[in-house]
């Protein structure tokens, strides 16, 4: 048998997980875990920091639906992941993170004077993951990434940490090759009893609205549908959050697209004799910063047991978003009949004499009014002409900046995706994401950033290059912190450390061999379409400057 060592113990089980892709920088201590990679079969991703190659890992497992696999180097290299490691985690998003560690000689602390030497490597990643793990011996590494796996697909998901010591990674091992790892979430079927709870409450009610949050979208693939048979069933209005964007059809009469931020919205969620939120803490943004003061009764659907009644008293079902809305589908198609003239279901809905379809029709005028008030027609126009752009399927990833603030309430994904960093809400994660992704699908994306944020990503243009990303990144320059300056200026009167010296972003991509375009604002599209007629990366710039409307909540 040829000689092998922990780190083919980690490629073999990483192999046998069904893993195909990983993502991450070399360093001293996890030379071992590379030299093994060379062996194998997966397909590796260079990065050119350690925070955009977790972002970059985000990215493939939200696109491909798979985990995404992140390696990392000792002290520094790991402690520079940590602000992606962040979104994962806020989001909820599968990932397994493999970091090498000093020599066993130096764990517990003994300030022993290594090079990248922590207290505790591990105690760092505690925040931004599920679960960490050590391992100090080669015959664990198996079991170990193995477990780690589970809990990353695990819902609520996110990314889990394994660190393997230096010597372990190098060392020879007797352990035969890996052939057989499995790894199989925990199931997460709702109560029955609060199942039938929650539709005594729902087939009582005149006036039923559903929040749908991030988590019906990273559940079972049919858990769409089963939110649109719920929907149907009890005739009910529905708005998704922003990280639920594209888990409910934006043309259905029914929806309210994913204008949280509204006052006229959140009137109608209040007005809700039942509020049915499924797979979402209705946080910040969503309770349009914590003004909505429902009315009603409650239902929280949500697989991590802390969100359930963080902010208002519910009833709350710790349940996979999909599983709890096919049973909740089930129970409710056999609700008997409410009243002569209705065979079978719930109450008939009377939203104050207007039927669900009438009143969200009058709220989405109502909120098409609101934004025709104000002096937007620049931003709904470049939202609209990227839209237009934009093929139906592709997926889409967009950085904290203002066209993003826009994307949350206003992007139809239609048959694609909408993926944003609004769960940490860190800076420069649309690239090396939208990197992640093309090579996940094999197809392009769309990364829209602003200059302050594409800062802290300009270095995966060489990534995107060598790799053949077929990746299109449109940076919106308005020469700072746009969202900043306008918080600012609207609290202060006046802004401070918003405004930044930027390069010329056309050249610096050219430099590295991207073809690259600054446009006007109103060929924002056409620019859009060149870059879908070519192989690998390109960036659009549009130097223009977007504004936000004016909020809602503070009425």
């Amino acid at each position: 048998m040829t000689a092998r060592n922990g780190g083919d113990l980690v490629i073999e089980t990483l192999t046998s997980l069904g893993a195909r892709t990983v993502f991450g920088i070399p360093g001293q201590h996890a030379l071992g875990l590379f030299d093994a990679l060379s062996r194998s079969e997966l397909s590796y991703v260079s990065s050119r920091v350690e925070n955009n190659a977790a972002f970059a890992a985000d990215g493939y497992a939200r696109a491909t639906g798979e985990v995404g696999v992140l390696f990392l180097s000792t002290g520094p290299g790991a402690l520079t992941s940590l602000a992606g490691l962040q979104e994962a985690y806020a989001t909820g998003v599968p990932m397994l993170v493999v970091a090498s560690q000093i020599p066993l000689s130096g764990l517990g602390a003994r300030r022993k004077g290594m090079l990248h030497q922590l207290d505790d490597q591990k105690a760092s990643a505690q925040n931004v993951t599920k679960a960490q793990f050590s391992v100090h011996h080669a015959s664990g590494i198996p079991s170990a990434i193995q477990d780690a796996w589970t809990e990353a697909v695990t819902v609520p998901q996110g990314p889990v940490w394994v660190e393997v010591p230096q010597d372990v990674l190098l060392g020879q091992v007797l352990v035969p090759p890996v052939v057989d790892a499995l790894a199989v979430p925990y199931d997460h079927p709702p109560r029955a009893e609060l199942v039938e709870e929650s539709v005594r409450w729902l087939a009582a009610s005149r006036r039923t609205a559903i929040v749908a949050g991030g988590g019906v979208r990273r559940s079972t693939q049919d858990a769409q549908q089963h939110l649109l048979r719920v929907a149907e069933l009890l005739d009910a209005p529905v708005v998704c959050t922003p990280g639920g964007n594209t888990a409910f059809p934006w043309e259905h009469p029914l929806s309210l697209g994913s204008w949280v931020e509204d006052r006229h919205v959140t009137d109608l969620l209040e007005d809700a004799e039942v509020l049915l939120v499924v797979g979402s803490s209705l946080g910040e943004v969503t309770s349009n910063y914590f003004t909505l003061v429902p009315r009603g009764r409650l239902i929280q659907v949500d697989a991590e047991p802390r969100v359930l009644e963080s902010n208002f008293p519910t009833l709350g079902v710790r349940a996979d978003a999909g599983q709890a809305l096919s049973a909740l589908a089930d129970a409710l198609a056999s609700v008997p009949a409410s009243g002569p003239e209705e065979p079978t279901g719930p109450v008939r809905p009377d939203w104050h004499g207007r039927t669900a379809a009438e009143a969200v029709a009058e709220v989405n005028a109502k909120v098409a009014a609101r934004l025709d008030a104000q002096d937007l027609g620049r931003e709904r126009r470049f939202m609209a002409d990227v839209r237009a752009a934009v093929p139906a399927g592709m997926q889409t990833y967009w950085d904290m900046t203002i066209a993003a603030y826009w994307g949350w309430n206003c992007w139809d994904a239609l048959s694609g995706q909408f993926h944003s960093a609004q769960g940490a809400g860190g800076l420069g994660y649309a690239f090396p994401a939208a990197i992640g992704g093309a090579l996940g699908l094999g197809e392009r994306t769309l990364a829209v950033a602003g200059d302050g944020s594409a800062m802290y990503s300009i270095a995966e243009l060489a990534s995107a290059v060598q790799h053949s990303a077929d990746v299109t990144w449109l940076i919106v320059d308005d020469g700072g912190y746009g969202i900043l300056r306008e918080y600012m200026e609207g609290a202060f009167g006046r802004a401070t450390a918003t405004e930044l010296h930027r390069p010329d972003f056309v050249a610096l991509a050219r430099s590295f061999g991207v073809p690259a375009e600054e446009v006007p604002v109103d060929q924002v599209g056409p620019a859009l379409n060149r870059t879908w007629q070519r192989k690998g990366p390109a960036v659009v710039v549009v130097k223009t400057l977007l504004r936000m409307w004016s909020p809602s909540h503070l009425e």
